[in-house]
């Protein structure tokens, strides 16, 4: 990737024929990526056009929302779509819940990060949580010209995106003060976050085996296991969340939300958590299936209970 000597981000308009205000495809890295590897021999794809399994350039989708213009009121959304850390659902997890936010007057951004499982194992653990922070840290940085409140930035996940989700939540900074790129210098906290039925621990029994061996690989230190353990990884400063969901999950075991949601509740952090007794995984909005369909709706009185939407 070719060197940019200063942090501009590099904004590719385009007009959305599905949202009435213009998004945006912004590269998170227009100064090189360090993390290269196999890399250097990928392009993107996108395969039956909507699903992600290799990412050489890591991109935030952005979705303004034309509900309101007070910087004072508007809250910005990270989306974070699932794949198991092996692809990203990029419509039914990502795009689909930009145009839901927007419709309650939040500005959405659909993370397009590097996948785990097509990277060399010296990278494979590091880059999509590295993704993550870079998001947060570029809207943080853009919050004034992008009309949005500094500190009403959350993430939402799903799946894996939501073990990517808890992961910032968990490993985050206030900004790297001595770095040579003023955009580290912003932090990677999100101020909320809401987890999908996400993928949470990375330990037995409750661990989705197919998220962990595209994270850590097949056989990862039990230091390596313990830090994207997310429930052992809260600490006083993890932001408030809120989880959904199903009891007869399979593929995602209820315990992944269960654990993390007590573990909140050890700190006192503000929680909220909905389970199903059916629903099943990989549901996205869920418009057309069953009780679970409900879950937007109660997250959206969570989020105006908590004053990020009026």
């Amino acid at each position: 990737m070719k060197k940019i000597k200063n942090y501009t981000i590099i904004i590719s308009l385009i007009l959305s024929t599905n949202i009435n205000a213009q998004s945006a495809k912004i590269d998170l890295y227009p100064e090189g990526i360090d993390c290269l590897n196999a890399l250097k021999q990928k392009i993107d794809y996108d395969e039956s056009g909507r699903i992600f399994r290799k990412v050489a350039n890591p991109q935030i989708w952005y979705y303004p929302s034309s509900k309101s213009n007070n910087v004072k009121d508007k809250t910005a959304v990270l989306i974070i779509p699932g794949g198991g850390y092996e692809a990203l659902w990029i419509d039914k997890e990502g795009v689909d819940v930009a145009k839901w936010l927007n419709e309650l007057g939040i500005s959405a951004f659909v993370l397009k990060h590097r996948i785990p499982y097509w990277e060399g194992k010296d990278c494979r653990s590091d880059v999509a949580l590295a993704d993550a922070q870079r998001a947060m840290r570029v809207i943080r940085k853009n919050s004034k010209k992008w009309i949005i409140n500094p500190e009403k930035i959350g993430v939402l996940g799903f799946s894996a995106g939501g073990h990517l989700a808890s992961s910032l939540s968990t490993h985050h900074d206030q900004g790297l003060k001595k770095s040579n790129l003023e955009i580290e210098k912003f932090g990677s906290r999100p101020d909320f976050s809401i987890l999908i039925y996400p993928v949470v621990t990375m330990k037995y029994p409750y661990v989705h085996m197919g998220s962990r061996k595209s994270l850590i690989g097949e056989l990862p230190s039990n230091e390596m296991v313990e830090y994207f353990s997310n429930e052992l990884q809260v600490k006083a400063d993890t932001p408030p969340a809120i989880l959904i969901h199903s009891d007869d999950d399979l593929g995602v075991l209820v315990e992944n939300s269960v654990n993390y949601y007590l573990a909140l509740r050890k700190y006192k952090i503000p929680a909220a958590l909905h389970v199903w007794e059916d629903g099943g995984h990989g549901y996205g909005l869920a418009k057309s299936q069953g009780s679970v369909k409900d879950w937007p709706y109660i997250c959206e009185n969570w989020m105006i209970q908590r004053k990020l939407i009026n």
